[in-house]
């Protein structure tokens, strides 16, 4: 039986995945709420996991530096 890849392998880092989560939903501008939040669009979804690349990405490049 395979992992689910959206696992958090550190449990500790949960707290500050959802807080990341909610900082990249304030940058595009979506209202989470906390617990469930089904009732976003795809467009929305896809705007928040996008912002939160992004800001993984440049987070990276700037450690290269």
């Amino acid at each position: 039986m395979a992992n689910s890849s959206n696992k958090i392998v550190v449990p500790e880092a949960k707290a500050a995945m959802e807080k990341f989560k909610m900082e990249a939903a304030q940058d595009v501008g979506v209202n989470l709420k906390q617990g469930y939040n089904g009732d976003l669009t795809s467009k929305q979804a896809g705007s928040i996991g996008g912002q939160m690349v992004k800001k993984m990405i440049e987070s990276y490049e700037n450690g290269l530096k």
